[in-house]
């Protein structure tokens, strides 16, 4: 675990955390890079939807973010089974949405424990180990919506403001033990997120003073369907992150992304609020 190899040697063959692999991007992250000659470990809470991943090699195990002994019990496996964890990739995640005054705080509260406790959690757990060695890479998953905030997705977003906050203290934090920080923001990405969000919309605000903007959320959600990027879009961003040298502080991709985040960078304030109300509607 003390074995401090030159740079170069460590990213060619990489001892991998992925959580959140029984589906979407986290699935096909782990294919990509077993692909490419690392040993990969894929955590979900659904073992029965990691038999495909286990079968093409990854080492699978039982992860729910929300109970810390799981977290645990993951990585001292990990540790126990290869010495060391050259890079985690914290995509588990989930987004729920509706209005601010309608989502019960218990909802709100779970977001946090998956989207950020349970990604930092995480983190403090790896962290020993990657000091140790005086390596390591921490691929945290935002999204679009953690820079710009839009509605019926307030609580989502919250989370992934948080971790884009996180993900900047600890890049300064690390640097000076040799462990990189990134950040994936995905845009629209064909996943269970969108079928999740609009069957939380439509319950949670669907039918209070908010159903003519969760109404008109479900309709953008329609026509952007057919135009959302595949996983492995995101997939292999990650792998970009993992493997390079330098990685880059953010990468950004899928469906809508980069026109969402020039916009915020380009449009005055009032103006934004402008084109979001116009979009969604009042």
């Amino acid at each position: 675990m003390s074995d401090k190899k030159p740079v170069e040697s460590r990213l060619q063959s990489q001892v991998i955390l992925v959580t959140g692999a029984s589906s979407g991007i986290g699935k096909e992250s782990v294919i990509t890079l077993l692909a490419r000659g690392h040993i990969v470990y894929g955590g979900a809470r659904r073992l029965e939807a990691m038999e495909d991943i286990k079968a093409l090699g990854a080492r699978v195990l039982f992860m729910d973010m929300t109970r810390e002994e799981t977290l645990t019990e993951a990585v001292s496996t990990v540790l126990a089974e290869q010495g060391r964890i050259d890079a985690l990739v914290n995509n588990a995640g989930y987004g729920s949405t509706g209005a601010i005054e309608d989502v019960p705080l218990s909802e709100a509260s779970r977001q946090f424990s998956v989207n950020v406790f349970g990604l930092a959690r995480l983190t403090q757990l790896v962290l020993p180990s990657m000091r140790l060695s005086g390596f390591g890479t921490i691929v945290n998953l935002s999204s679009v919506g953690g820079r710009i905030a839009t509605p019926m997705s307030g609580w989502y977003n919250a989370t992934k403001y948080s971790v884009e906050a996180l993900s900047d203290a600890l890049r300064h934090e690390c640097r000076g033990f040799g462990i990189r920080v990134a950040i994936i923001e995905p845009g629209g990405i064909a996943t269970g997120w969108t079928a999740q969000a609009e069957a939380s919309v439509a319950s949670v605000s669907g039918h209070t003073a908010y159903a003519p903007m969760a109404a008109r959320l479900l309709r953008v959600f329609a026509d952007y369907g057919p135009r959302l990027s595949r996983p492995s879009v995101i997939a292999s961003l990650i792998v970009r992150a993992i493997e390079a040298r330098r990685p880059r502080r953010r990468y950004v991709g899928g469906f809508g992304a980069r026109g969402a985040l020039l916009a915020v960078r380009l449009l005055p304030s009032f103006v934004l609020d402008w084109v979001i109300g116009w979009q969604f509607g009042r």
